[in-house]
């Protein structure tokens, strides 16, 4: 009689241990879901709008163009003045901006890949134990 209860605890405690894996598992899998959803959320929509922001500056680019061109009196002139100050903000942001850049991408991956704010599996034990009490 001893055995049978010690085997049968046994069988409780592996069936417990296995389904207690299989949900550890499950939750690194969703937790890790929510954190590459979020990291693509963020990159489509920083794509989004860097591309509408290109269209804006396009345009805004070839209206400084013809009117440096109408105040100057020629296209060529015109837009190499545009073209001019676009190879000075490169320039500037090769030397300067891309390395804040980069860190700034780095943070922000880190951040939500670091987020902490998900619910584990010890917040569920915690509100468990407080609801047994």
């Amino acid at each position: 009689m001893p055995n049978e209860n010690f085997a049968q605890y046994f069988s409780s405690l592996k069936q417990s241990a296995g389904q207690y894996i299989n949900n550890r598992i499950d939750l690194v899998k969703l937790e890790a879901t929510e954190k590459v959803s979020k990291i693509v959320g963020i990159l489509v929509s920083g794509l989004i709008l860097g591309l509408l922001a290109f269209f804006v500056l396009l345009f805004v680019s070839i209206m400084a163009g013809y009117y440096f061109a109408h105040l100057l009196g020629g296209l060529f002139a015109g837009f190499s003045i545009v073209a001019g100050f676009y190879l000075l903000l490169f320039v500037a942001f090769a030397v300067w901006g891309r390395p804040w850049l980069m860190e700034k991408i780095a943070d922000t991956v880190a951040g939500i890949a670091l987020d902490d704010t998900t619910t584990t599996s010890n917040d569920i034990t915690e509100d468990n134990q407080q609801s047994q009490n």
